[in-house]
């Protein structure tokens, strides 16, 4: 009798801990180990890319507060499908609270794990929905350090030919060609910025041909909105000029690589999850830029000249102190119309849904 109430007692605890785990909709419990941050990727840090920048992220989150307890898990490669609900769940399932998803693609599956999740926090990088409770989206300025670039590329330029291998054709690709464009023209009013797009975030055979492809026509200066250093190795051996993206990879070409718009993706991540830590977290979507720190330019090689370096902190200087807005008009569009009047700024709602290109741009928006 003993030993049949002792399995009818293991049963019953055994059946309450599935249904806990199963039917509540919310994380397991940290198990006295601090907060477990999650983080999805599309790539591998190895790239020196996108996925590469938003590492050193997660490490920086890290080192700075693993005193308080803060640990971290990634998932990488994770396809912009269906599977990165699963991974999310994943990550879930090991403990995370909080949720980093750093593509644009995870958008909607975040959207629908957080609604199944109360309990956890999500983060989605450079998307446009969230809510008011624990589903938030954050991006930078980084317009602001590709307008900067865009004056290194309009004043190395022989040409006046600059070829921009761009990625998807979504708001976030084009207004960044649009900024680096205002960039190369603010300093070289005739010069024009030729795109080619991919179609892909991450593919270096296609980010190569298409940027091979923009040389042989004669541009001098590469620029990129892609994962890999593919567009600069290209240049490198074609002994033209490169703007890279995300990091400084300058080791990947150096004999090509000028500098690259950057983003410092920590100081978002330690920012978010010691708010979490001592209770003061808001559901809040964020834009932070160059004043914030999560965004700059990159290093500049001395393949740029010193009078072109000057140029840069000068005009970075008005940046910073808020005395220039690199989408203030008047700025055209490729047919001329005036599309940011004079004295007005694309607000945050027209960045995120911008499909033109401004003047100056030769490419096509299908």
């Amino acid at each position: 009798m003993k030993r049949l109430l002792a399995l009818m007692l293991a049963v019953v605890m055994i059946t309450a801990a599935v249904l806990t785990g199963c039917g509540s909709g919310s994380a397991a419990p940290a198990g006295g180990e601090g907060l477990k941050v999650g983080f999805i990727y599309i790539g591998t840090p190895g790239d020196v890319g996108y996925t590469f920048a938003h590492d050193q992220g997660r490490i920086y989150l890290e080192e700075q507060l693993k005193d308080k307890g803060v640990t971290t898990a990634k998932v990488e490669s994770v396809p912009e499908t269906a599977d990165s609900e699963k991974a999310i769940k994943n990550l879930i399932d090991q403990g995370c609270k909080v949720i980093f998803a750093t593509s644009f693609g995870y958008m909607d599956f975040v959207e629908k794990v957080a609604k199944e999740y109360p309990d956890v926090k999500f983060f989605h990088c450079s998307g446009n929905k969230s809510n008011e409770t624990n589903f938030v989206n954050y991006f930078g300025k980084i317009e602001q350090a590709r307008y900067l670039t865009g004056i290194v590329a309009g004043l190395k330029t022989k040409s006046g030919k600059i070829g921009y291998v761009a990625a998807m054709q979504i708001p976030e690709v084009i207004r960044g060609i649009d900024a680096f464009t205002l960039g190369v023209r603010s300093v070289n009013p005739t010069a024009v910025v030729n795109v080619k797009w991919t179609n892909t975030w991450y593919d270096p055979q296609l980010e190569k041909s298409a940027a091979e492809a923009l040389l042989n026509e004669g541009n001098d200066v590469i620029a990129q909105h892609q994962d890999s250093t593919a567009p600069q190795i290209a240049a490198q051996e074609k002994g033209a000029f490169a703007i890279g993206y995300n990091s400084d990879s300058s080791k990947a070409a150096p004999k090509a690589y000028l500098t690259a718009p950057v983003w410092n993706w920590g100081v978002y991540y330690v920012d978010q999850v010691q708010k979490i830590l001592d209770g003061s977290w808001k559901a809040e979507n964020y834009l932070g830029g160059m004043h914030e720190g999560v965004v700059d330019i990159g290093p500049m090689t001395d393949l740029v000249d010193a009078d072109i370096k000057a140029k840069v902190e000068e005009v970075k200087a008005k940046i910073l102190d808020g005395s220039l807005d690199v989408f203030a008009g008047p700025v055209k569009d490729q047919t001329g119309a005036v599309k940011i009047a004079e004295g007005a700024t694309m607000t945050v709602e027209e960045q995120q849904a911008c499909k033109w290109f401004v003047e100056g741009v030769n490419g096509k928006i299908d």
